[in-house]
């Protein structure tokens, strides 16, 4: 392809949703290429967040291709995602002034807790009546203004542990696919995290290692999230046609309403 430097390079899908993602191939080396990804990718490369960026070059149809080193690694396990690498990593990225800058350059606006719910009962009108959306729909409207953090940060709003590389040496741990990335509450991010990785009687102690002291305050704001985003991910299934992952989702809802009712009690 004659955006690289000879014709030898050979180009396949690397997965994931968008199909813009490709693994390149001449001899020896691999690159890792994306299309049209943000100029975010840069500040994330330069921060030592994603793997090196090499390079970006426009083709002739006008997309922009992005190169990366291609990292030999893996994905973290699930168990893995309590380590104090993840802590330290999430806890960079939150407190991170470049990655904020460049957001708000690129016309990001802070989030509320009340934008959230907003998105949330448009993207829930037309469909069929839940009780337990509902219960959910109404917890989130009471305390959306208790919720409210006014520091905003950098979230990566999909921390699914599959988003998560170690290189090769299991030393350097990098986070990938920031396709959804936000600026908003860092409880976004470690809502999702404690709620789908760390056992509940260790949500404390991780809380600790990233920098946190749990209070009722934070405790609401965690519990605030993990239902916003629990809604999010069942209607993202839904809207793609994925009823097994919907109805997991949707069970997911059941147990947060009652955590929040014992919580709110």
């Amino acid at each position: 392809m004659k955006f690289f430097d000879s014709d030898d390079w050979v180009l396949s899908s690397a997965g994931g949703l968008t199909g813009e993602a490709y693994m390149a191939m001449s001899g020896d080396h691999k690159l890792f290429i994306k299309r049209n990804t943000s100029p975010f990718l840069a500040v994330l490369s330069a921060e030592g967040i994603v793997p090196k960026l090499l390079w970006a070059r426009r083709t002739g149809s006008g997309d922009v291709l992005t190169a990366q080193k291609w990292m030999n690694g893996r994905v973290l396990k699930p168990e893995e995602m309590g380590s104090k690498k993840v802590a330290a990593l999430l806890k960079k990225i939150h407190t991170s002034d470049p990655l904020l800058f460049m957001l708000k350059r690129l016309g990001k606006k802070p989030v509320t807790t009340s934008v959230i719910f907003d998105r949330l009962v448009h993207r829930a009108s037309g469909r069929k009546n839940s009780p337990a959306l509902n219960c959910a729909l109404d917890f989130l409207r009471k305390t959306s203004g208790r919720a409210e953090y006014y520091e905003k940060k950098v979230c990566h709003s999909d921390i699914n542990h599959n988003n998560w590389l170690i290189n090769e040496g299991e030393k350097k741990l990098y986070l990938v696919d920031w396709d959804q990335a936000v600026i908003a509450d860092p409880a976004m991010d470690l809502a999702m995290l404690l709620y789908w990785y760390i056992s509940e009687d260790k949500w404390l102690d991780w809380l600790k290692m990233y920098g946190w002291e749990m209070n009722n305050s934070l405790h609401l704001r965690l519990i605030w999230h993990m239902i916003a985003s629990t809604i999010r991910f069942m209607f993202w299934h839904q809207e793609h046609g994925d009823a097994r992952k919907f109805i997991l989702f949707e069970k997911d809802l059941l147990w947060l309403n009652d955590y929040a009712a014992r919580f709110c009690n």
